[in-house]
């Protein structure tokens, strides 16, 4: 008996490990398809919010003329990127590909992910949880973009405009650069799967509502440690860029919590009667 408890332990970590071994080709195939148009990729991806005619500046732009506010419109982006190491370049070539391969990748990852937790749920928690994959992938697809197209370029205008004093020359090496992008795009990602995650720790009731209203104000607390670290730069506006939406997040999070419990209850409500009339 205890043979076949063990075989069956086995089997299952064989299982994981070949959905981690076609999840990790998959993301490594996608890295080398970047590698292969990385100069392009720098180009107009990971440069372009470094440039005045960035789509995110250019609505800023009209904000500022339907609103006045002269400051609003972007029109120099003054420092230069520099490469002081001699391997840094091809570093960040590196870095740049798997970061990318790793979002081109991550529905799939999400996917196998899925496959490999399913087989273990019940009927009813399957049903639950029927597009899950759509939503973790949709949630971070989001919050890549909120990065890129938000956050990123009002980080770069906020530190290549920062001055303490005209004798100091902006010029940012290509590692810090290229770090920064990364960190904050793949952190925006990974944060916007907040509701998911309250979705399945309600579903198993380790949160409830009523637990997330109590800790309403701790979570302002915690929300802006997370921007905190999210930031690298650690400036207070590309905090509270990056803090309103995660709070809107948590908010969002209450009412799926609150959905979750209502549905537990019709659910508990129907089960109870069900016991009644057999009885």
């Amino acid at each position: 008996m205890s043979e076949e408890k063990e075989m069956s332990f086995l089997d299952h970590m064989e299982e994981l490990r070949w959905h981690v071994v076609r999840s990790t080709s998959v993301i490594f195939i996608a890295m080398i398809g970047s590698f292969v148009f990385i100069k392009e990729i720098f180009d107009y991806i990971i440069f372009a919010p470094a440039k005045v005619d960035f789509p995110t500046f250019k609505y800023m732009c009209k904000l500022s003329e339907l609103t006045g506010i002269k400051d609003l419109c972007v029109t120099d982006l003054a420092f230069k990127l520099q490469s002081r190491n001699m391997t840094g370049q091809f570093m960040m070539s590196l870095t740049a590909s798997f970061v990318i391969g790793l979002i081109i990748a991550f529905p799939y990852v999400s996917w196998e992910l899925w496959r490999f937790v399913k087989p273990g749920l019940q009927n009813k928690e399957v049903k639950y949880s029927k597009g899950a994959v759509f939503a973790i992938s949709f949630l971070f697809i989001t919050g890549v973009l909120f990065g890129y197209y938000v956050l990123c370029p009002t980080t770069i205008w906020f530190l290549a405009t920062y001055s303490i004093s005209d004798l100091i020359v902006n010029e940012f090496d290509i590692t810090s650069y290229v770090s920064t992008i990364s960190s904050l795009v793949l952190g925006c990602g990974l944060l916007f799967q907040f509701p998911m995650v309250i979705y399945f720790l309600s579903k198993i009731g380790m949160v409830t509502p009523q637990l997330m209203r109590h800790y309403r104000k701790h979570s302002i607390v915690v929300i802006l440690i997370l921007g905190a670290v999210i930031t690298p730069s650690g400036d207070p506006f590309s905090l509270t860029v990056i803090s309103l939406p995660l709070y809107i997040l948590f908010e969002i999070s209450i009412y799926i919590s609150s959905i979750v419990a209502k549905q537990k209850a019709k659910q508990e409500a129907a089960e109870l009667r069900a016991d009644q009339q057999n009885n």
